[in-house]
């Protein structure tokens, strides 16, 4: 399936693809939706923890793992797990204007290092920074009461309902820790009646630039 590169209104990059008319990022800026979904209403609410473990619904572009990685550099330790079914390609990787864009240049053998370390094996990025990949389809995840926080970045819902459904949001719920947290860059009536039926809590807060709401749940046990 032909995919292509396309400039995001903040001056990153993201993938495209056409016959799905869906792309991997938010066209209003990609840097812009990770840093507001992920980080400002995610993993800002671990600041005063030691560690953390994050678990990733669609590694993707490695956008979000990278601006983690940043933003937890002399502070916590981070275990960092990536599920992704569709790895993008080198040639695609090299392509990605993150590093710069995010003026990181002096990490970029670390931007290089996510993408070229093994899959399946947990790998030491840096002391504070362990990263697994995995090739998995999330229907298949089972992890049981393991991380604090959730990047749940699955393509849209009109495009794979399924990976928005009771079934996936139960394995969410699971996979968490007590009081654990999963934010979405999605915020719709079906979406939020799913998380709801599994136990979740939710909030809904301001998106992204380009949209309205999102959505923040919490592990009530």
């Amino acid at each position: 399936m032909k995919r292509e590169i396309i400039i995001t209104d903040d001056g990153s990059t993201t993938i495209r693809i056409p016959d799905w008319d869906e792309n991997y990022h938010s066209t209003h800026g990609a840097i812009q939706e990770a840093k507001h979904v992920f980080i400002k209403n995610g993993l800002d609410l671990f600041q005063n923890q030691d560690s953390i473990s994050i678990l990733e619904i669609g590694f993707g572009t490695g956008l979000n793992a990278f601006i983690t990685f940043l933003e937890t550099l002399n502070k916590e330790k981070v275990n960092y797990v990536g599920v992704e079914a569709y790895p993008i390609s080198a040639e695609e990787i090299v392509q990605m204007n993150y590093v710069s864009e995010l003026d990181a240049e002096k990490y970029q053998k670390i931007f290089d290092k996510m993408h070229a370390c093994d899959w399946e094996n947990q790998q030491t990025i840096t002391q504070n920074f362990l990263l697994t990949k995995r090739k998995q389809f999330f229907q298949d995840i089972e992890d049981k009461n393991q991380f604090d926080l959730i990047y749940f970045d699955a393509f849209g819902f009109p495009l794979q309902p399924e990976l928005w459904s009771e079934v996936i949001f139960k394995k969410m719920y699971d996979a968490l820790l007590p009081k654990g947290t999963l934010v979405t860059y999605a915020c719709r009536s079906s979406i939020k009646n799913a998380m709801l039926s599994v136990g979740f809590s939710i909030e809904k807060l301001p998106g992204a630039p380009g949209k309205r709401e999102m959505l923040r749940a919490t592990k009530n046990v």
